[in-house]
């Protein structure tokens, strides 16, 4: 969990996330949808639509919750990846419609998150259980770094700094002490520190908290990487 981050500040940012996505998806035509993304394997239709089915996860989870039933991100988990495969073969006006009205749907069903206690777990998949204050996170997480990788101008660079911060402690938090990761202590200039990998004397980074969040999520280029900062496994 990341400190000093409440529902209603992580769901204001989502909100700038999602409308600063769709302000550059709306731009991108049938052809250009059908590209290849910075994600191996998918296009942008595919991270499009993935985001969609997300959003619509979400906002089943939150519906669920509000009627004290067992949670589940997706109805049927063997078929999203057939989901994301036939909804990539979409218009770009059905893409565009789809992502501005998942999370439409996604903003409303959030007002359940302010009647619930902030520390009640949350089961989304049988392997991934988290507090119910980490759900704006972790959409705010998806929508900033799946920008990155539609590859449409916006990079690291262009995250907000309150919330490169953010999503730094949260994804370190998740890497957590996992021995596929050398051990490494961060130390951002605004004061996120964490410590993932595994054991042994850990190298300690230093960075802007952009630049350190699109290192540990591999989203910085060959030309973007810093030297000074060691390899990590792809994720």
């Amino acid at each position: 969990m990341v400190d000093g981050v409440d529902i209603s500040a992580a769901l204001m940012r989502g909100q700038e996330a999602t409308q600063a996505l769709l302000g550059n998806t709306i731009a991108i035509t049938d052809e250009l949808w059908q590209m290849s993304s910075r994600l191996t394997g998918w296009t942008r239709a595919h991270i499009a639509t993935h985001l969609a089915r997300q959003a619509d996860g979400l906002t089943g989870v939150l519906t669920q919750l509000g009627k004290n039933q067992p949670t589940n991100l997706y109805d049927a988990p063997d078929t999203i990846d057939d989901e994301i495969e036939r909804g990539s073969e979409r218009s770009a006006l059905e893409l565009q419609v789809d992502l501005d009205s998942s999370a439409g749907r996604l903003f409303e069903a959030s007002a359940e998150l302010h009647r619930l206690p902030p520390s009640r777990p949350v089961t989304l998949t049988p392997n991934l259980t988290v507090r119910l204050d980490e759900l704006p996170l972790l959409r705010l997480n998806h929508l900033v770094l799946h920008h990155i990788d539609l590859n449409v101008g916006f990079t690291y660079r262009s995250i907000l700094p309150g919330v490169a911060a953010w999503l730094l402690a949260y994804n370190a938090a998740r890497i957590g002490r996992s021995s596929a990761y050398p051990a490494i202590r961060l130390a951002s200039d605004s004061g996120v520190v964490a410590l993932i990998g595994g054991g042994g004397r850990p190298q300690v980074v230093h960075g802007e908290d952009n630049l350190l969040l699109g290192w540990l999520t591999g989203r910085l280029t060959p030309d973007e990487m810093d030297p000074r900062l060691p390899m990590l496994p792809t994720r």
